[in-house]
């Protein structure tokens, strides 16, 4: 053994008994003074000497020095001397042994103590100090320990684990750089300084590796903890990335070693954390080509099987596979197989809105970034796809389903075929068209989406000239005067314009006075202001009119019904649908029987039996309220948009248009008086017998008795599911309207056999219904009559709403599914402190 080697051992067994067993601060201090020259004092000792100290003693002395930490120990030497020398230990020596040596002792404290917050005080002096850079640095050199794969996993676990080991011992104790929130922040700053070294070393020509830092990265991804730590690293290597191709190829090599358990997750947050598809491509390669995990998590993963991430996300990724030649035939593939299962019926009626929302959004971005020759090899591919998936969404009831399908097949169509006539479909022009529009137009080189923000959807606006009085004054004058002409002398444009507001519109023909006159009118007359006149009035004949009405109220019925717009009449659905719940609250049983019965007629459009559904909601609305707030209705109707009836502006004229000066005269009395107090006005509301009543068992019935028998031309089990879930809010609003009515009790029993029968039904728009209708009952019928006469029906309503609340795709079924179980656990508590006494 050499010498010098040997020396080294007694010198530290020494020094190690003296820290034990002496008192005396002098030789203390001597003690630690010999000690720390191994570790590069100013009479540094030769190098095989330090190497021994360091790999071999130099953690048996810091254990030695945690055993005698004390006040009284640190108190032998007043002026701090003692303490700052057992300090420069932990923080000059090799770090990773000075780490592991602190996270033992603090593990090892029972209790709070002296000791454990000091020991984690210099933990924190350890980290402010920069020494884990300094570690993950030490681990990038090449090594030749035979122990050194296990001291790597355990510094591994240790310094992404330190939030978890420190809140753990130190409880309430915990100091605020040991919080998960801030601490990956700083281990993210690290390891920037850890690459930092690294670059170094290469531009030196010297050996180094990555691995470590990979491991650290993906390990704090997996904990969850990518946003804190990739939002302090990706904008840094953003800016040194751009401008280095050595930077470059160590970030390729740092995302290229991390283990394939950690990949999802430190992609996912790169993609996340990276404001452009250049920042991608610069921090990645084509990482995408090479790694198969890497492959299926951005090609599939991100794509198909997860659907919250944001829009500025998904334009990155797809446009990282777009920017370079070798990525460009995955990105084809990716819109293939996304065409694909946009194109599949069963992913339509199982998949959620977001997702379906999701990919359709993929499809557009795809298609931005392509151009008409790559379009053009695959344009059969496509046409086919996206017939199929334009023919399964149209056929859905959902209509964000149906607007999303026209959407995509017209932006398809327009780019497969640029040069043809193009597909068109007539659709709400909302927020969320105008950005799906959006996405589908090429984003320019270099644009780049905001981390916080999409894309603006708002339009380029166009520059606006500055307001000048020469625009002021050409804004306000319809055309411009050639100054001193004679126009300015005739000019009429300081006279008031006269209120031209109350003028009627002239007709040749006069408006039906009498029922039977409007039934003529709609059904033989060829005299085209006198059928829109007869339309226009015939709500207000039919309230006015009660006893005649209810003569030919089948016949009108049936009329209205099949009734179509001849001419372009403002509101005509509007105003036929109104004519027919007057018809209705004037005729309740006979019409009620007669609409029901043809709801399962031959011959009718599902338009019009949609229309028999909504016709009955809003006549048993009119009919459950009380008289005046009925004859109320009668002039506005709640499902009306336009103004009240002609009859009520006939027997009301000018009331609404008081004079000007009336109205400033009323002003001035109203701030002149002086009250002393004055009451909120209260409106007594009148009561009366619910007309519904006796009536509701004639609109609710029958539209139960054959909804599960086919017909030649309407199946609601089949391929008619819109008007199914129609009708099941249908059934849902009639039950609700019952409320406190006789018929309340089996009509409940009935809608809940409905609901039953069809709880497990694909389409969403129908199990929105179903849920609907059970909260009806809940609400509509007594809670004693409920829980005594359907025990069984509830039972087994709620172990279902149960399994929806939890596994129903949809995010409307889930929030009405534990709506109705909060009504059920009400209807609990409200028994029980009924028997309680």
């Amino acid at each position: 053994m050499d010498p010098a080697l040997s020396a080294v051992r007694l010198t530290v067994q020494e020094a190690i008994h003296t820290l034990s067993s002496s008192e005396d601060v002098g030789h203390i201090l001597s003690t630690l003074g010999t000690l720390k020259q191994y570790l590069g004092g100013t009479e540094d000792p030769a190098l095989p000497e330090k190497e021994e100290f360091t790999t071999i003693h130099f953690s048996a002395v810091l254990r030695c020095l945690v055993s005698k930490l004390s006040p009284g120990w640190l108190e032998l030497s007043p002026d701090g001397q003692l303490e700052r020398l057992w300090e420069s230990f932990f923080l000059d020596g090799p770090p990773d042994q000075a780490f592991l040596v602190l996270m033992e002792a603090i593990e090892s404290t029972a209790g709070p103590s002296f000791r454990l917050m000091k020991m984690a005080r210099l933990l924190e002096t350890f980290l402010s100090k920069g020494r884990l850079a300094a570690l993950m640095e030490e681990q990038c050199r090449p090594q030749t320990k035979p122990s050194f794969f296990l001291v790597q996993e355990t510094l591994l676990s240790k310094v992404v684990g330190l939030p978890d080991h420190l809140g753990n011992r130190l409880q309430q104790d915990n100091l605020t750089p040991f919080f998960p929130q801030n601490y990956f922040p700083l281990l993210g700053q690290e390891v920037l300084q850890a690459l930092k070294a690294v670059v170094s070393f290469l531009q030196g020509g010297l050996d180094c590796s990555v691995s470590f830092v990979s491991r650290v990265l993906g390990k704090a991804c997996i904990q969850g903890r990518k946003k804190e730590i990739l939002g302090v690293l990706v904008p840094q290597l953003t800016m040194l990335t751009q401008e280095s191709c050595l930077w470059q190829r160590v970030c390729w090599r740092l995302v290229e070693q991390v283990p394939d358990r950690a990949v999802e997750a430190v992609l996912t947050g790169l993609v996340e954390a990276a404001p452009r598809p250049e920042v991608l491509s610069w921090l990645l390669g084509s990482l995408v080509v090479k790694n198969k995990k890497a492959q299926f998590v951005m090609t599939r993963k991100l794509l198909f099987l997860q659907y919250q991430h944001t829009t500025p996300m998904l334009q990155s990724l797809l446009g990282y596979l777009a920017l370079d030649s070798q990525r460009r035939p995955l990105l084809i593939q990716v819109l293939q197989e996304l065409l694909e299962t946009w194109g599949n019926s069963s992913a339509v009626r199982h998949a959620p809105l977001e997702q379906q929302h999701y990919i359709s959004k993929a499809i557009l971005v795809c298609l931005a970034h392509l151009g008409a020759s790559e379009l053009q090899d695959i344009r059969d591919e496509l046409l086919a796809s996206m017939m199929a998936g334009v023919k399964c969404r149209l056929d859905s009831s959902l209509p964000p389903v149906r607007r999303l399908g026209m959407i995509v097949a017209e932006v398809i169509s327009s780019r497969i075929h640029p040069e043809g006539p193009q597909l068109k479909f007539q659709y709400e022009d909302d927020e969320m068209s105008r950005e799906m529009l959006a996405l589908a137009t090429p984003q320019p080189a270099g644009a780049c989406s905001s981390e916080t923000g999409g894309p603006s959807l708002a339009p380029v606006a166009m520059e606006t000239p500055v307001e000048t009085p020469e625009n002021t004054v050409a804004s306000d004058v319809p055309s411009a005067q050639p100054q001193g002409s004679d126009s300015e002398l005739d000019s009429d444009d300081e006279f008031i314009p006269y209120d031209m507001s109350g003028d009627k519109e002239l007709k040749s023909s006069k408006e039906p006075l009498y029922i039977r006159d409007c039934v003529e009118a709609l059904t033989t007359s060829e005299d085209v202001e006198r059928w829109e006149g007869a339309l226009m009035v015939l709500e207000g004949l039919v309230y006015r009119s009660p006893e005649a009405t209810r003569e030919v109220s089948v016949e009108l019925a049936k009329v209205l019904l099949h009734l179509e717009e001849k001419t372009s009449l403002a509101d005509f659905e509007q105003l036929r649908q109104r004519a027919l719940v007057a018809v209705i609250v004037t005729d309740p049983e006979q019409v009620a029987k007669y609409l029901t019965s043809q709801f399962y007629g031959l011959n009718y459009s599902l338009r019009q039996r949609m229309d028999i559904l909504d016709v009955l909601v809003l006549a048993a609305q009119a009919l459950s309220r009380p008289r005046s707030l009925q004859r109320l209705s009668q002039h506005c109707p709640p499902a009306s948009g336009t103004s009240c009836s002609p009859a009520l502006a006939i027997s009301q004229p000018d009331n609404a248009m008081a004079p000007n000066w009336q109205l400033v005269v009323e002003e001035r009395i109203k701030s002149k008086t002086r009250r002393f107090s004055k009451g909120c006005p209260r409106r007594e509301l009148s009561g009366g017998p619910n007309e519904f009543n006796s009536v509701a068992g004639y609109f609710f019935f029958p539209l139960l008795q054959h909804f599960d028998r086919p017909l030649v031309t309407f199946d609601l089990l089949g391929d008619d599911q819109l008007v199914l879930g129609r009708l099941a809010h249908t059934l849902a609003s009639l039950m609700y309207l019952a409320v406190n009515t006789t018929v309340a009790v089996p009509m409940g029993k009935a809608l809940l056999g409905f609901v039953w029968t069809l709880r497990f039904h694909v389409d969403t728009y129908v199990r929105r219904g179903l849920l609907s209708a059970v909260s009806s009952v809940l609400l509509s019928v007594p809670t004693e009559q409920l829980l005594g006469d359907l025990p069984d029906e509830l039972l087994e309503a709620r172990s279902w709403l149960a399994d929806v609340a939890e596994k129903d795709v949809d995010e409307d079924c889930r929030e009405l599914a534990v709506r109705a179980l909060l009504l059920l656990e009400r209807l609990r508590d409200k028994l029980l402190s009924i028997s309680s006494p």
